[in-house]
């Protein structure tokens, strides 16, 4: 099996290790790709938003199938335009990608397929946003209606900070905070049949002890031994599956990666977003820890023949993966400082490029993350904070506290 994997951050790199240790994938190609990613596959030059360039490249290449890792793809249609091409696609349609591109239309979908959410307004003016915040109160939770790439989002108890996010946006939703914590669930699906993979948790901000500005994720760990035994089983009866029924019924049918965020309340688990494809860097975790070949798994699931597929198989271990972000992250990053130590096992590029002398350099906010296992989260922990330390970047920011609690017994 010849696969074209679509994108250029850690996201893909990641998949794109996994996919190159499937025995079936006998060939990789990644467009545009990045350092990192020129280790394991062959990278091609592509616009990655362009429908028509993407499917005329699967074309090129021969693809079995294509794998498209950003959400601004599949919001573009791209999976569509490599459907229509004959070639299998791991993504949604670009009606089913809504559900990301959108957070209105998430809203309405889930009110439909009542799926446990925050209650919510879109809000298209100064006016509407203010009423929904004094009707929600504090702490402020206001969300960019569009892509935003993992920054489009503030909770603040500051009103002013809200109601600026707010205006510099063209349209936002608004909702109630959900206290409790946060849980990444990844389902693999062919708008039928569900997959579930490892829970994981991620960190959004900035700052050790989740302070500052929200970020597009800091650092992640799986699994989560602190999480309820029927977390997994809970949410795909109370919302994917009531979820995929409702895209169904709308003609929209989700086939590819739901991402489910998700906040374990009092009352039990609450969605707070939907993505439409893997989540970052929360993949860097949960992909080195499945021993079942990803490549069959993401065909079947292009293929509608996910049904017949064996259970998952797991390692017995855990992983932690730490983000190295560039100075000035998450406002405007600094590019260009040159990078040592990354040419190692367990380093996930995500923002680099090669000068033209070949000497690695930053070229976006979050540049890279060191991932490392162990038999359980303190050992993972560890070896993530052991390999980081061996790369280096001027400027660079780390967090020092990834997993610190739930690796000394506390919950999430």
């Amino acid at each position: 099996m010849r696969v074209l994997l679509i994108g250029s951050g850690g996201r893909e790199h990641a998949l794109a290790l996994a996919l190159a240790d499937d025995p079936a994938v006998e060939g990789l190609v990644c467009a545009p790709g990045n350092p990192g990613m020129a280790e394991v596959a062959e990278l091609r030059p592509v616009s990655a938003t362009d429908p028509a360039a993407v499917a005329a490249l699967a074309t090129e290449v021969g693809a079995d199938l294509v794998v498209v890792g950003p959400e601004a793809p599949l919001v573009a249609g791209v999976a569509d335009a490599v459907r229509a091409a004959g070639v299998a696609c791991f993504g949604p349609s670009a009606a089913a990608a809504r559900l990301e591109g959108s957070k209105a239309f998430a809203k309405d979908v889930m009110a439909a397929a009542k799926v446990p959410t925050a209650r919510a307004y879109a809000c298209g003016t100064a006016e509407e946003a203010a009423r929904a915040l004094d009707e929600f109160g504090a702490p402020y939770v206001v969300k960019d209606d569009g892509l935003a790439a993992g920054k489009g989002v503030v909770v603040t108890d500051d009103r002013d900070a809200a109601l600026a996010h707010a205006a510099s946006c063209e349209r936002v939703v608004i909702e109630e905070y959900l206290a409790g914590p946060e849980v990444s669930l990844f389902v693999v699906t062919d708008g039928t049949t569900a997959v579930p993979l490892l829970p994981a948790q991620d960190f959004k901000r900035i700052g050790d002890g989740d302070t500052g500005p929200n970020t597009g994720g800091m650092g992640a760990y799986a699994p989560l031994p602190w999480a309820p035994p029927t977390l997994v089983d809970d949410v795909l009866a109370d919302v994917v599956h009531p979820l995929l029924g409702e895209l169904r019924a709308r003609g929209a049918t989700f086939a590819g990666l739901l991402y489910c965020g998700l906040a374990l309340t009092a009352d039990g688990p609450k969605v707070i977003e939907f993505n439409a494809r893997f989540g970052d860097p929360e993949t860097q975790v949960v992909l080195p820890l499945l021993e079942s070949p990803l490549g069959q798994l993401l065909y079947a699931a292009a293929t509608g023949t996910l049904v017949a597929q064996p259970p998952l198989r797991w390692r017995d271990a855990a992983a932690v993966t730490v983000v190295l972000a560039s100075a000035g992250y998450p406002g405007t990053p600094r590019t260009g400082d040159e990078i040592t130590g990354a040419d190692r096992p367990g380093v996930v590029h995500a923002g680099t490029r090669r000068r033209d002398d070949g000497v690695l350099v930053s070229a976006g906010g979050r540049v890279l993350c060191t991932t490392g296992l162990g038999a359980d989260l303190a050992e993972a922990r560890a070896a993530a904070y052991e390999l980081a330390g061996k790369v280096t970047m001027p400027g660079g920011q780390r967090r020092t506290d990834i997993a610190a609690d739930a690796a000394g017994g506390l919950r999430g």
